[in-house]
């Protein structure tokens, strides 16, 4: 696959993985009937799975090792924070105002990890 379209279809999924998120938590905020929707369950995994073949991808496709390459481990620990904040944020959280701070907490570790990926350096150029 075309470097260029490759990229592109991460950065597209990266978009609507937050976009997906981030109204799930307005309506986590809101207690709103949507989140019990069958769709608002299944296109985020089908979106993120997309979203992590792109990535190993393109990590193969710039011969990019996460063990060599610091940002690059930054970037997957900071998913796996996020998919952790995620996931007591959607469903393990057990009060509504736990559920609330980890949905933020995990936009905050979303836009770490964009940082990561726009600067190629895990400090961000601090330090």
């Amino acid at each position: 696959m075309d470097y260029a379209l490759l990229k592109m279809v991460h950065v597209s999924s990266v978009v609507l993985s937050f976009s997906l998120f981030f109204l799930r938590g307005i309506w986590l905020i809101q207690d709103s009937a949507n989140l019990r929707q069958r769709w608002v369950k299944i296109l985020p995994h089908i979106n993120d799975t997309l979203l992590l073949t792109s990535a190993i991808l393109l990590a193969l496709a710039i011969q990019q090792n996460p063990l060599e390459h610091g940002w690059l481990t930054a970037k997957v620990c900071g998913l796996l924070l996020y998919i952790g904040l995620g996931m007591v944020a959607m469903r393990f959280g057990r009060t509504r105002a736990s559920r609330i701070s980890a949905w933020v907490a995990a936009q905050c570790v979303f836009i770490y990890i964009v940082l990561v990926a726009l600067t190629k350096s895990p400090t961000l150029g601090i330090g």
